[in-house]
């Protein structure tokens, strides 16, 4: 995908259309494999099961088209729920706690943004390094016991449904959605975002606040994680150390099978969309089957390569036609 395709009139890509093909086979199967697939009680629990994922992956999709990754994600979402449970078993009121754990995601942000913008550091490693510190924050906050007790409205928030059968998460995530897909894709934040994840010295060149806009990225994608920690721990009622241990996989691979280049500077949120359906229906139907969670994380890793070497490979080769070679074109 181009530039130029991400601010034009909307229309479906070649990827988008492979995973939207996909995306029907898949449902298609399950539905034969279970006659209550389709039900509409179903698919929201379907969705509501894994909000907190793809939530996060709207965020991952802005800072993985910007050149750069978070591994700290899923580390930033178990520090939140343990934060909360720690702050509200203290005695702080739960509505306080949120505004404080809150505090902390985009103070998690802000620490990676600082390694990553002021000394140079790449992302990987910045993030990689506080995977591992912030998960070990939250352990040392809960140790190896449970926390619960919330109040019901809080638990309310994940359990039951705000608007009929859907719950608080499902409106959040379709509104970030809304909010993400306009900033991306039709303003000019997102136009930077795509130009320094393209080449940065030209952005650069042109003026553009690269340091400014990489923090920007960093701190939302720690404040959303903390969001999305706050959203599970309502949901499950209760936290311990390992909550949300190993989501950042899944988001990070539902991201670049939606269509995002590992290497910046090209996807789009129709793609991480379309993913996160595939994603989530493939996770049903392995259930269905009674296919493992090993089994089904296993599948998920394979996804994760194959969404990498995809953008990669030459139709043409696989179909036995040679490509032609710049030499070759006059």
């Amino acid at each position: 995908m181009s530039i130029r395709n991400g601010f034009g009139r909307f229309r479906i890509q070649g990827w988008e259309l492979f995973l939207l093909t996909a995306l029907v086979v898949i449902m298609a199967t399950n539905s034969a494999l279970s006659p209550d697939y389709l039900r509409v009680s179903n698919q929201i629990n379907l969705l509501q099961l894994s909000i907190e994922k793809v939530i996060v992956a709207l965020v991952m999709t802005f800072v993985i088209i910007n050149g750069e990754i978070d591994l700290s994600v899923g580390s930033m979402m178990g520090l939140a729920a343990c934060s909360f449970g720690w702050l509200f078993q203290s005695g702080v009121p739960a509505s306080l706690a949120i505004v404080i754990v809150l505090f902390i995601g985009v103070a998690g942000g802000a620490f990676n943004a600082l390694f990553v913008t002021r000394f140079g550091l790449p992302s990987l490693v910045v993030t990689l390094a506080t995977l591992i510190g912030y998960r070990g924050l939250a352990r040392v906050l809960v140790e190896d016991r449970g926390i619960s007790g919330f109040p019901e409205w809080f638990n309310a928030l994940g359990q039951q449904g705000l608007v009929g059968p859907v719950p608080f998460a499902l409106i959040a995530f379709a509104i970030l959605f809304a909010i993400s897909w306009v900033i991306l894709h039709r303003t000019g934040f997102g136009r930077k975002t795509y130009v320094i994840g393209t080449n940065r010295s030209v952005a650069d060149f042109a003026g553009i606040d690269t340091a400014r806009h990489k923090a920007m990225l960093f701190i939302a994608s720690g404040t959303i994680s903390a969001f999305a920690g706050l959203l599970y721990t309502a949901r499950v009622g209760a936290v311990r150390g390992d909550i949300a241990f190993g989501f950042e996989l899944d988001i990070i691979t539902i991201v670049l099978l939606g269509g995002v280049s590992i290497f910046g500077g090209a996807g789009t949120l129709v793609g991480t969309l379309l993913s996160i359906l595939i994603v989530l229906n493939l996770r049903n139907g392995m259930a269905l089957m009674n296919i493992t969670g090993h089994i089904q994380t296993g599948v998920i890793g394979v996804l994760l390569i194959a969404s990498v070497l995809a953008p990669r490979i030459d139709i043409a080769r696989l179909f036995g036609r040679r490509a032609p070679l710049k030499e070759d074109v006059s």
